[in-house]
């Protein structure tokens, strides 16, 4: 396997403007679980590894519960989650996909009667500011649980 580069030593600004954009997301309209699922989905949906352990750490941290955190993956199926939590999901899933003929007019419509306009576009930031990172470390192959200490992800107690 080809050893690949650290974007963050490389482009130490860019990383630190683009680390501002996210940790400014935590100020968002969005609720922290809201914030948890959706980017657990993005992460499994794109199979980013790295940021798939950050955001699973995480919710755990903030009290997530473990079945939840399984189900999300099968939400659709689910009992577990609330009509604006599955709202969420559903964005999440068609923003991070973007089927050809863009996002669903009754997609769009759902998922506007769990949202108002301020959090629509949060949301869709937060879900922008995933898939972006997804990119990142699956472009460099960034080693899932490799910043634990530097995020105290380690306070999660999974190993």
């Amino acid at each position: 396997m080809t050893q690949r580069i650290n974007y963050i030593q490389q482009s130490p600004d860019l990383f630190k403007k683009f680390m501002d954009f996210s940790n400014a997301l935590k100020s968002s309209t969005i609720e922290q679980t809201i914030r948890d699922l959706v980017s657990i989905r993005a992460s499994q949906i794109n199979g980013c590894g790295f940021c798939l352990d950050m955001h699973v750490k995480e919710a755990r941290i903030h009290g997530e519960r473990d079945l939840r955190v399984h189900h999300v993956a099968i939400w659709r199926d689910s009992t577990l989650f609330a009509p604006r939590e599955r709202a969420a999901l559903a964005w999440a899933e068609v923003l991070t996909e973007l089927p050809a003929q863009g996002v669903p007019d009754d997609l769009y419509e759902r998922v506007r009667t769990q949202f108002n306009e301020k959090e629509l576009s949060d949301l869709t930031f937060e879900i922008m500011a995933i898939n972006g990172w997804n990119r990142a470390n699956i472009a460099f192959r960034t080693v899932p649980g490799s910043a634990d200490k530097a995020f105290g992800l380690d306070k999660a107690n999974l190993s």
